[in-house]
């Protein structure tokens, strides 16, 4: 196979071009060039987007009866291109196909600093099928998504204000994405602590923009009081999984099933893509540790097994499997590459962990982790430093100040 990073910085731009080209040809074709009928979940996302096709602007009776779990703002866009354009779902597969090839020229273009990392990077996206799968259907992951990417890189450069603007967006487009912020806040304080084991003093000034995320957390608030809970009641009632119907019903067991997506679409790629020199090495020297992961996560799936029912590829994999152990074995030899990958209490360790805690209260299902893979492979394309470093003293200081020499680029 070609080594991406031995190829010149002008013919890894003429692929990149020319790959997406035929890709995103290909999936117009395979869309019905966006004109389809309405496809799995657009059926019950169209109706919730015709909920706020009258008008521009959203009344309270809109917010409050609308027919998804989904938080509204994804359905206020979609059916605000079908009052200004016309088209039914036709504008709003076309804006998600156009946010598709924005994420993938954030993530794909091989700028001079990024190299073949960014290619890299696209292929690992690419990797996970539910990418280029909702690209031009009428979703609510791309805007989603988006949001908590703008997030992110606004974020890495110091603008905690649009960052936390950014992530309410992304909370409003959908409730999961609290997640995000959640991990933010939580890697910030904890940056707070390791400094204050090393210099016996509290650096407030240095931290303080970790206050900005806070906002965003409690942003989710708004909706709980909007609805009188965590969707409008009447898509609770007819759409709700079990698990969702009460505020104390949990499925622990949902955590082992997203962290084995998390082994599937994000760690076996990136061992394929980014192979580490010397993985033996990095296993010998890390060994106690690992093991205590490994026993302590068998631990926990003896007392929660993972979930046999759900949607998704790998959910239909584990349905082939007759013999229950085995089913169970799948699913934890996969979370456990998870936790190998991401034990270090890095930014991307409180990403996963969150992500994952989310699931307790949610139906399982892989393609929940497309946002946290498009944020995995974004930092990846970038080199954040704790995807190669053991931990970052400080979340941004030392990423900024080298990013700033070699005039990095998101």
């Amino acid at each position: 196979m070609i080594r991406i990073n031995a190829l010149s910085h002008r013919q890894q731009k003429f692929l990149f071009i020319f790959g997406i080209t035929v890709i995103y040809l290909a999936l117009l074709v395979w869309f019905d060039f966006l004109n389809g009928p309405l496809w799995i979940d657009e059926k019950s996302f169209w109706p919730s987007s015709r909920t706020f096709s009258d008008d521009l602007w959203p009344t309270v009776e809109e917010l409050t009866t609308y027919g998804s779990l989904n938080t509204p703002l994804p359905f206020i866009i979609f059916g605000g291109l079908d009052y200004l354009f016309g088209g039914e779902a036709v504008p709003g597969r076309v804006l998600n196909f156009i946010l598709s090839l924005v994420i993938i020229g954030i993530i794909g273009w091989p700028s001079q600093a990024k190299g073949g990392r960014a290619l890299l990077s696209l292929i690992g996206l690419f990797l996970c099928p539910y990418f280029l799968g909702l690209s031009g259907r009428l979703y609510t992951e791309m805007l989603a998504s988006i949001w908590v990417l703008i997030g992110f890189m606004a974020y890495f450069r110091n603008r905690h204000i649009l960052s936390t603007v950014a992530f309410i967006l992304g909370i409003a487009s959908r409730q999961y994405m609290i997640a995000f912020p959640l991990a933010v806040a939580s890697y910030e304080m904890f940056s707070l602590i390791q400094d204050y084991r090393l210099d016996q003093r509290l650096n407030w000034g240095k931290y303080a923009h970790s206050l900005a995320p806070v906002a965003a957390i409690f942003s989710l608030g708004f909706w709980i009081l909007l609805f009188g809970g965590l969707a409008p009641q009447a898509a609770i009632e007819i759409k709700a999984p079990e698990v969702q119907r009460s505020l104390f019903a949990l499925v622990p067991g949902g955590i082992v099933n997203f962290l084995a997506f998390v082994g599937l679409y994000l760690v076996i790629p990136e061992f394929i893509l980014f192979r580490p020199a010397h993985p033996l090495r990095i296993l010998k020297a890390n060994w106690p540790k690992y093991i205590a992961i490994a026993v302590g996560l068998l631990i926990f799936c003896l007392l929660f097994p993972p979930l046999d029912y759900g949607n998704g590829n790998l959910m239909k994999v584990g349905k082939l499997i007759p013999i229950p152990w085995l089913h169970g074995l799948m699913f934890y030899s996969l979370a456990l590459l998870a936790c190998l990958r991401f034990s270090k209490p890095d930014l991307f360790f409180w990403l996963v962990l969150f992500n994952a805690l989310i699931m307790i209260k949610a139906w399982p299902w892989d393609r929940y982790v497309l946002p946290l893979a498009i944020v995995f492979w974004y930092m990846k394309s970038i080199n954040y430093p704790h995807l190669v470093a053991s931990y970052p003293v400080s979340r941004s200081q030392s990423y900024l100040s080298e990013q700033g020499s070699k005039g990095e680029g998101g």
